[in-house]
């Protein structure tokens, strides 16, 4: 395993993050089997654990609790707010009223004092960064979280809050959770060149773009991973972005094969080959996915592969667009751009 600075903070984390979004009702995955998972990546040198308030409505934050009792000093732990959390209206966001009483809640479902990076989940536009940096300021000057960090914001949006921090004399993020695979490249136009001018830590998750590249998906198979089950749309290869990413699939399983590399290998490599990925997110369903993906920990790809990589997928591509996660309000919706 490769250890990395977490952006400026002196924190050494691992190349490889576990990601607790299948433990639970997401994944159909037992106390039992996310406990060994959590035994078996902290084995494999991993040292980072993030999760987030509404992965299964908390019961991922429950099931990481117990699963890290007794050994919490050893761990780098993440979680993340502002999604909804129940029909409640407030009860979501970024407003200082509710990371207040959701960070309690989080603490209380881990079963810990304090974690080490608390993450806004999605930009909020209704919240200004003033009101979401002075509240998580002072969570941190309470002792409750030690870092915190963005996630899935537009390069524009995080410009913007450095700016607010320093204009208001509060704290700022330290860490930027981008999805980001060879299948969906669109963040090294603008948001990794923005972490790094930051000096940000850059955690990113779907390295194996929801399962596209974890070599389970091949022409003429059945497309079989657990995210197929709860987003059968983005696998459905009648529609062109998928049948874009089925053939580049195609073209990349011939280069792994070259290299004597599996898919896992080859995608895992690749991320974080990236000067400006500190670490990669992966978030494995049971101790077979764990495994073959702890065998991608030292993977370092030649220029060669890589170059092969930029044949298939020019950098800066995203296959499916439709499904970033930062698009600017206005985009999606229309009465936002008419007077």
């Amino acid at each position: 395993m490769q250890y990395r600075t977490l952006g400026r903070t002196g924190v050494q984390v691992s190349s490889l993050s576990l990601g607790a979004m299948n433990f639970g009702t997401i994944g159909r995955t037992t106390q039992d089997e996310a406990t060994a998972i959590v035994d078996a990546a902290l084995e494999g040198g991993i040292n980072v654990i993030d999760t987030a308030d509404m992965y299964s409505d908390g019961e991922s934050e429950e099931m990481v609790g117990k699963a890290i009792a007794g050994r919490r000093d050893d761990i780098v732990l993440a979680t993340k707010a502002n999604m909804p959390m129940g029909d409640e209206r407030n009860h979501q966001g970024s407003s200082r009223r509710w990371l207040v009483a959701e960070l309690d809640n989080s603490l209380r479902r881990l079963g810990v004092d304090y974690v080490d990076l608390y993450q806004i989940h999605r930009w909020d536009p209704r919240t200004s960064d003033e009101e979401t940096l002075s509240a998580l300021t002072d969570l941190q000057r309470a002792g409750k979280i030690r870092y915190f960090g963005s996630s899935t914001f537009p390069a524009y949006r995080i410009v913007q809050a450095q700016w607010a921090a320093r204009e208001h004399h509060l704290s700022r993020y330290v860490t930027e959770q981008p999805s980001y695979s060879i299948l969906q490249r669109g963040i090294e136009t603008h948001v990794l060149p923005v972490t790094e001018q930051y000096g940000l830590g850059v955690l990113v998750w779907s390295p194996l773009a929801s399962g596209w590249l974890s070599g389970a998906i091949r022409e003429g198979r059945g497309v079989t991973t657990s995210r197929s089950r709860i987003m059968p749309q983005r696998f459905d290869t009648a529609i062109p972005a998928n049948r874009a990413r089925l053939d580049a699939v195609e073209r990349l399983a011939e280069v792994a094969d070259e290299a004597g590399l599996t898919m896992i290998q080859l995608a895992l490599g690749f991320v974080t080959a990236h000067p400006g990925v500190t670490s990669a997110l992966i978030g494995p369903r049971t101790l077979d996915h764990l495994h073959s993906q702890l065998a991608a920990a030292d993977t370092v790809l030649s220029a060669d592969i890589l170059d092969a990589i930029d044949a298939i997928v020019a950098p800066g591509t995203d296959l499916a667009a439709d499904e970033k996660f930062d698009t600017p309000p206005a985009l999606l919706d229309p009465s936002l751009r008419r007077r």
